[in-house]
């Protein structure tokens, strides 16, 4: 019996690398047996890139398509609120007044 796969292109998702160990999040774009592709930013000056979005430098921001290899991903998972605690999009969203959607939006 097979399991259903909850990702879909377009949401909002957290990865969890090793080797080196790193966080990003950002919008799942492909999702394979190879790897992970999506539009994102890591998540260890998650202050920092808010507050350049929150004064409209957003173009100083790390973001990048990237497609990182399954035998780099420890783990990953939707951004979804928990316990109370909202997401990062929701985060994002309240303190920036930007749509994380739209931050995130692809390359023109």
């Amino acid at each position: 019996m097979a399991i259903p796969i909850p990702f879909a292109s377009g949401q909002f998702i957290v990865v969890v690398l090793r080797e080196p160990k790193e966080r990003l999040w950002g919008r799942l774009l492909g999702l394979e047996a190879s790897g992970i592709a999506f539009r994102g930013v890591a998540v260890s000056h998650w202050e920092e890139l808010l507050a350049l979005v929150k004064r409209g430098e957003s173009d100083l921001a790390a973001l990048g398509t990237r497609f990182v290899p399954m035998h780099r991903v420890e783990s990953f998972y939707l951004d979804e609120p928990s316990s109370g605690v909202s997401s990062l999009a929701e985060e994002f969203k309240q303190r920036t007044g930007v749509e994380p959607a739209e931050f995130l939006s692809d390359l023109a």
